[in-house]
């Protein structure tokens, strides 16, 4: 485990590195991409059975790309009870939490007698991406549909690889659960395209979300302003922020929980005890033979496992807010001040008994965030992904006159006459 110290005097600059490392490993995959993009706009479906065929291994025709009601049940039916009953459990929690935070419409008068306010109105059509690659997540079918359900989007579609044909169970059954209502056969930046221009049998989504690779999140990085994304995720991170009060073994499992997903993760330890740091490392020694994911686990750990050594605590929310982590577990003796202090992170989980994994799968909130420092600036999924603000206005006659002479004189100050001409008219004043 890679040690700063912020007492060194070389600290600023690895700490700017560290803030710096996009962990993407030189890969660019943009021309790879927009080649696809290129084909699949000029061939349609044919391109995305042809890719399909390259990529995946298997031969869709338009007839077959959808994956018919009745299998999609008989895959969702093969579940095993405790996995159906904690999907279930979580479609649960999740659903309550987004419907509690759904934006709601307002209207106002102000003193003028000027009506203004905003309303809500779901997109038509939402496309939900579900990888197939290093595994399959149902657990982001539920927390990728459901805001989009709870929203009331009209309908919600499903592109995944189906390598060697066949459907992953428990991703059908979180299908179900969230009210996914199509499913197709498609995998990679193809099946974005597809769901963005609405090619074959594949209708044309208003918003696409979903996790993918690097192909998939530069496809809807380049389709962005077609259609509305979510967000263009990168390698998965977490911080955890413990003091001499948090127990080795929980913070080196937390750690190896977010390492596990991808060799370009990263885990990284924040504290003020070097005690701590020295037991944190042990641990994740010992327990990483135990994993079955140990490969994928030691590889992220070994390249990008860092811990950062404080003076003290009060440290700690200005370093916290450069990395901006995606995941942010406080496991101090008071984390509420110290989550308090802090301003950019993607979701913070309090306390020793509150790890990431519970966000993962059954906390609430969502799971999909942002990654690559983009906490500074963006959100995490939400239910208001799905819905477009639309704010309203109405003047009535007798509070025109002062609105329409400032409007007036700012039109005229910028030049726009037929703006002024507008106001004026209405002040019966067109000349």
């Amino acid at each position: 485990m890679r040690r700063l110290r912020t007492r060194d005097p070389g600290f600023a600059a690895a700490f700017a590195a560290l803030v710096a490392d996009t962990r993407d490993g030189g890969t660019d995959p943009s021309a790879d991409v927009a080649a696809i993009l290129g084909r699949v706009r000029r061939e349609g479906f044919a391109a995305v059975a042809d890719l399909t065929h390259r990529f995946d291994g298997i031969r869709l025709t338009e007839a077959d790309a959808e994956v018919p009601a009745a299998e999609r049940a008989a895959a969702a039916a093969q579940v095993a009870a405790p996995v159906r009953a904690a999907l279930a459990l979580a479609a649960e929690r999740i659903r309550a939490f987004h419907a509690e935070l759904r934006p709601a419409d307002r209207a106002l008068t102000d003193a003028a007698g000027v009506r203004m306010g905003v309303r809500h109105t779901p997109v038509a059509r939402a496309g939900l991406y579900v990888p197939g690659g290093r595994a399959a997540y149902p657990s982001s079918v539920l927390m990728n549909a459901i805001p989009a359900a709870v929203a009331g989007v009209g309908e919600l579609v499903m592109a995944t690889p189906v390598r060697g044909g066949a459907l992953v169970p428990e991703v059908m059954l979180a299908a179900e659960l969230a009210g996914v209502a199509r499913v197709f056969r498609i995998g990679g930046a193809q099946a974005i395209a597809a769901m963005a221009w609405g090619v074959g049998p594949v209708p044309r989504c208003d918003v696409i979300v979903g996790p993918g690779n690097a192909w998939v999140a530069e496809a809807k990085r380049q389709l962005y302003g077609e259609v509305g994304i979510d967000m263009v995720a990168g390698p998965s991170e977490v911080l955890v922020v413990a003091d001499r009060s948090a127990p080795a073994a929980l913070v080196a499992a937390d750690l190896l929980a977010q390492a596990e997903h991808d060799p370009a993760a990263q885990a990284l330890l924040m504290t003020d005890s070097p005690a701590l740091a020295d037991a944190v490392e042990a641990e994740v020694e010992r327990l990483l033979p135990t994993l079955a994911t140990e490969a994928v686990a030691r590889a992220s750990w070994e390249a990008h496992g860092t811990a950062i050594l404080l003076e003290d605590l009060a440290e700690a929310p200005a370093l916290v807010d450069a990395l901006a982590p995606e995941h942010l577990q406080l496991m101090v003796a008071e984390p509420r001040p110290l989550a308090a202090a802090i301003t950019n992170a993607g979701a913070i989980f309090l306390g020793a008994m509150t790890p990431e994994a519970i966000g993962d799968y059954v906390g609430g909130p969502n799971h999909v965030l942002p990654t690559g420092r983009r906490a500074r600036f963006a959100s995490g999924l939400s239910v208001a992904d799905f819905l477009k603000r639309t704010t309203f206005l109405e003047v009535p006659e007798a509070a025109f006159g002062p609105l329409g002479e400032a409007a007036a004189a700012l039109a005229e100050a910028e030049g726009l006459s037929a703006h002024a001409l507008s106001v004026r008219l209405r002040l019966g004043r067109p000349g």
